[in-house]
């Protein structure tokens, strides 16, 4: 469902995604309005579903998680997502959780510190959970690319 919203909102929303710690004054100087205006068009589109939380980016690797990976899951029933879902969603290791066409029944992002800790939270919790008939793992060697969809 398409919001309706204008050029300054997306031109807001522009800003938020490339500087999420401007100020509302600071804002409203790039887009030629009030601070107060600016905060009542946040708000709208925080009440709208538009904008959902606010979070900043860590470079996991400089904390020692150096392995990213995907995992492609085979489920034994389509039907058994909800649930694999529900039990994938525990487990902090994993980033992001995806029901796909195509090949796997869900496609999930994983971080971990190193190759024993993946192995671990595959073979002790993952590949575990019922429902799950089998996996494949790709190994990311690099992420060039982390943006949000264009506002264009």
């Amino acid at each position: 469902m398409k919001e309706n919203i204008d050029e300054t909102d997306y031109k807001i929303l522009r800003i938020l995604l490339e500087d999420a710690k401007l100020s509302y004054q600071e804002i409203g100087e790039k887009v030629n309005l009030s601070q107060g205006a600016v905060h009542a068009r946040v708000k709208k589109m925080e009440n709208s579903g538009i904008i959902v939380g606010s979070s900043i980016k860590i470079d996991v690797k400089r904390l020692g998680w150096d392995i990213s990976a995907f995992l492609g899951i085979f489920l034994e029933k389509p039907e058994l997502y909800d649930h694999a879902k529900n039990e994938l969603m525990q487990i902090p290791e994993v980033v992001s959780i995806n029901y796909t066409t195509g090949n796997y029944s869900m496609f999930v992002k994983l971080v971990c510190r190193d190759t024993t800790h993946l192995r671990d939270v595959l073979a002790e919790r993952i590949q575990k959970l019922p429902g799950i008939q089998r996996t494949e793992t790709i190994i990311s060697l690099d992420e060039s690319l982390n943006r949000s969809a264009p506002l264009i």
